[in-house]
């Protein structure tokens, strides 16, 4: 846990990620990042200069595989209120629309009920499980299959809700919210999206993979030129 609380806390302080008071909610999927960052929040209150209270949120897409028992489980073990919502996104997504690549629809969908959801119980920021993989997987997809060069921003503030998005694992590789949740024998939603390793976005995981043998700094570059040519990317905090 402290090498996830290392890396979450220097995001958190680097892009004024929380403020006295807040009430975040956090996006529980029931995959590795973010049961990790569940459990991170969940320690950071002990010893956070400012105080702020988390709930949870939970989309429930539809899908027979969504087990919404085992996410309470969870969230009752860490004594954090728990939000279970249904979504619609099975039925429009897949059954209804049968999109060839849903991803972008079946998340804005989500988004739009997490949103929701988060206002209505007095939230100011909603927590997504992002991590620094994504980061880089996001960068390359945009590039190579739109021509645009950018990602997801570590913080956004969006008008129309008044909700702030934070990412408060950008500097946490994947292969340490695994190593966490193998270390603390956690269980994990062994599905959360059928999509799950068949989509464009697992391509550019095995081609960061494959460079990577060759330019041993291909994430470490890649991160760098995120943080120094984006603008939304530039730190706010610097000592």
């Amino acid at each position: 846990m402290q090498k996830i609380l290392s890396h979450m806390r220097k995001a958190i302080e680097e892009y004024n990620m929380i403020e006295e008071n807040d009430k975040i909610a956090i996006c529980l999927s029931g995959g590795k990042d973010s049961i990790t960052m569940l459990y991170a929040f969940k320690n950071l209150q002990i010893f956070y200069p400012k105080k702020f209270d988390i709930i949870a949120i939970s989309i429930d897409p539809g899908f027979d595989f969504f087990d919404t028992n085992f996410l309470q489980e969870i969230c009752d073990k860490l004594e954090i209120p728990l939000f279970i919502e249904k979504s619609h996104a099975k039925e429009i997504v897949f059954d209804i629309r049968k999109e060839k690549n849903p991803c972008s629809l079946c998340a804005n969908l989500r988004r739009g009920v997490i949103n929701s959801v988060a206002v209505r119980e007095g939230c100011n920021k909603i927590a997504l499980g992002h991590n620094q993989d994504d980061v880089l997987e996001t960068f390359l997809l945009n590039l190579l299959y739109a021509g645009n060069i950018g990602t997801f921003s570590p913080v956004s503030y969006m008008d129309r809700s008044g909700i702030t998005l934070i990412r408060p694992l950008i500097y946490t590789p994947e292969k340490d919210t695994k190593r966490f949740i193998k270390k603390n024998d956690l269980a994990v939603m062994p599905k959360v999206c059928p999509m799950d390793g068949t989509s464009k976005r697992e391509s550019m995981k095995q081609m960061i993979f494959t460079l990577q043998k060759d330019i041993p700094m291909i994430r470490a570059n890649l991160f760098g030129a995120i943080q120094r040519n984006l603008p939304y990317w530039k730190i706010k905090n610097r000592d």
